[in-house]
């Protein structure tokens, strides 16, 4: 009747107690004690060229020394050491950005994989539900590389059998408290392979200053802020339409102004038009002789100047069709930018129902249609919903500064973001903290990059005005 199992018989199989468990001891299996050795040895050589493999340097240090030490002796051993650490300090001083790319951020790498990830990867694999513990054994992911950059460790993480991204992207506290992060965002590399981002400090903490206005007409990607890695932050504009989503004093006006400010030469040689539409009356009015008779604030005014754009759009199309499928801004066929400062007021807060769809009307055929002939759309408003801004997912190229909500990240910058690091709804409102830091998703990339735009203050753009407001 019962199947004979191997081992300890089980025994007292019948019993009165429903909920009597079952206890099996299995068989003991004894191995033989060379096989236990070569299993050991086979172990410590793999660990032993997998350490030369992954620490070149650091291995051939020791080896270099110990081999000096027996042909020379002692004192010609202390003598080339103390020369090697003379040259890595004279280096490090005359030349301190190779010294670290090449060798400091290598040794701290290497002390931090050491000393932070791989001393504590058990515990909190285990704490967190990364890992198993079935049996007796644990199953954890496997630690890889790690890089260290100027603001962050960049480690790489072989996942477990069955395991998905999101597992990660919901622990992402976990990992951070238990290796001493502020923050840590996942991002998938290969098919199985992680890469964990762990700051150790932040470069966007101090505001940035209104950059130089370029000196040469550019329509291209045009330079408003910087990146959280120290690369300038280029925000393209021309074939894309822009939506900044963002709280009261998240730093709105500093993404806007900063792209005004960049294009402004181009606007002067006649490359550039910039309209703006402007219904609160207070951001984009300090610059108003910058867009001259472009320039709406009333409802009325700013569904007049859309329907314009709407039609200057139309005619592009008729003279483009079968000839070209993209625009080169020139004199004749300049690139229009229609900036609107808070979109919302017209789209959903507009009383008058006729003029709120004709607004939304044209917003909608300007953000289909306009970027292939040179009509793009820069907008910003403080609420994402979807009753509120129902066409946000026209906009290919998103940014979220400060929102007030979780919820709101994805809102903006479409689902999963925030599982992906981009915590809009954690930064600082303080100003000179917070103001213009945000995320930003492009049309090309799922992954968002977190960024800082350049602060114009009003005496920046009044002499923006006075410099350019005739040209323009």
């Amino acid at each position: 009747m019962f199947k004979r199992l191997p081992g300890d018989e089980a025994r007292n199989l019948v019993s009165t107690t429903p909920d009597t468990a079952v206890v099996f001891r299995p068989a003991v299996v004894t191995t033989p004690a060379i096989l236990t050795i070569v299993i050991l040895v086979w172990r410590v050589l793999a660990g032993l060229v997998r350490m030369i493999w992954r620490h070149p340097i650091a291995t051939l240090v020791p080896v270099a020394l110990s081999t000096a030490w027996y042909f020379y002796g002692w004192p010609a051993t202390a003598s080339l050491s103390g020369s090697i650490v003379l040259a890595l300090i004279s280096w490090a001083f005359l030349d301190r950005p190779s010294f670290a790319r090449l060798v400091g951020y290598r040794l701290l790498a290497w002390w931090r994989l050491v000393w932070v990830y791989r001393r504590h990867w058990q515990p909190v694999m285990i704490v967190s539900g990364l890992g198993r513990h079935l049996r007796g054994r644990d199953y954890l992911p496997r630690l890889g590389k790690v890089t260290c950059t100027s603001w962050a460790d960049l480690v790489t993480v072989r996942m477990l059998k069955g395991q998905a991204v999101k597992d990660w992207s919901d622990r992402l506290d976990h990992l951070a408290q238990g290796f001493g992060a502020t923050s840590c965002r996942v991002s998938l590399s290969h098919a199985g392979r992680l890469t964990l981002t762990f700051p150790r400090s932040d470069p966007l903490s101090s505001p940035l200053p209104a950059l130089p206005i370029p000196q040469e007409p550019t329509v291209e990607p045009v330079e408003i802020g910087k990146q959280e890695d120290g690369r300038p932050w280029r925000l393209k504009v021309h074939g894309t339409h822009v939506l900044v989503a963002g709280a009261t004093g998240a730093g709105k006006g500093s993404i806007i102004w900063s792209a005004i400010r960049a294009l402004l030469p181009a606007a002067r040689a006649g490359l550039v038009e910039l309209w703006a539409l402007d219904p609160k009356l207070m951001e984009l009015s300090y610059g108003r002789t910058l867009f001259g008779d472009r320039y709406a604030a009333t409802p009325e005014e700013c569904a007049d100047l859309l329907d314009e754009a709407v039609s200057v759009m139309q005619k592009r199309a008729a003279r483009f069709a079968g000839l070209q499928r993209s625009h080169t801004p020139t004199i004749d066929d300049p690139f229009v930018l229609v900036v609107v400062d808070e979109v919302a007021f017209l789209t959903a807060y507009q009383s008058d129902r006729q003029l709120r769809q004709r607004i939304s009307a044209a917003l909608a055929t300007l953000t289909t249609q306009g970027r292939a002939v040179g009509v793009g759309v820069l907008a910003a408003l403080q609420d994402p919903r979807k009753e509120v801004m129902n066409i946000r997912n026209l906009f290919p190229d998103k940014i979220a500064l400060r929102l007030d909500e979780s919820e709101q990240v994805d809102m903006v910058l479409g689902d999963g973001a925030r599982d992906r690091g981009a915590l809009a709804d954690h930064i600082s409102p303080i100003p000179e903290l917070g103001a213009g830091v945000g995320y930003v998703r492009l049309e090309a990339s799922p992954e968002p990059v977190r960024v800082r735009a350049a602060y114009v203050s009003d005496t920046d753009i009044r002499a923006m005005a006075a410099q350019f407001g005739e040209a323009a």
